[in-house]
């Protein structure tokens, strides 16, 4: 299986665009967020300590982005690094970002719907 960002519907929510496909039990995502996104931890809440709950794996094209944890220290992702964010974790964007990212979509029970923005059992 393989695929291009060209070739998947974006989903926006304001200044957000985020294209994913599953494969093979895998969500692959391209998303491309404003800076300060999410602009709060709503978009988390009602999933366990309202934080993402999936492990990811990702690359990061353009900006940076914050990554806290109720646990440990603040990590910083940058421009061409890439990255693993383990379960319990909340992104902030510093600046205009870019990314793609792997995360293990069915064995989670809770999932983002992102429109409304919502998260589902």
């Amino acid at each position: 299986m393989h695929t291009s960002k060209d070739d998947l519907a974006p989903t926006v929510i304001g200044e957000y665009a985020g294209r994913s496909v599953d494969a093979a039990g895998i969500r692959i995502a391209f998303e491309s967020m404003p800076a300060h996104f999410p602009p709060d931890e709503s978009p988390f809440k009602g999933l366990p300590d309202d934080r993402c709950q999936c492990d990811h794996w990702g690359y990061v094209f353009k900006g940076s982005f914050s990554v806290t944890y109720l646990d440990g220290p603040e990590e910083i992702i940058n421009t061409g690094e890439a990255y693993h964010l383990r379960p319990g974790h909340f992104v902030h964007t510093s600046s205009r970002s870019s990314c793609s990212s792997s995360a293990p979509w069915l064995s989670t029970t809770a999932r983002w719907r992102p429109s409304p923005g919502t998260w589902v059992s």
